[in-house]
């Protein structure tokens, strides 16, 4: 059974690099370990936020369509 998400923001009224911005502001309002969903746009959001949430560190728990847009579940490292 999947763990919930307490978390969550959606930024597909968002563009690079906002999407990761706003993302990461999120994410350093988190106790390490917690787990913080992100409904983004496909194309360049979907490929940068989980890049640049793993290269801080950050675990992709998942990443799943949601109608239009992707859910990306980030574990704060």
């Amino acid at each position: 059974m999947a763990e919930p998400v307490p978390h969550r923001i959606d930024v597909t009224g968002e563009v690079c690099p906002m999407t990761f911005v706003r993302t990461k502001l999120k994410l350093e309002r988190l106790a390490v370990g917690e787990l913080l969903a992100v409904r983004l746009n496909d194309g360049e959001p979907l490929r940068n936020v989980p890049r640049a949430a793993r290269e801080e560190g950050h675990e992709i728990v998942s990443i799943v369509a949601d109608g239009a847009a992707h859910l990306v579940t980030i574990r704060k490292a």
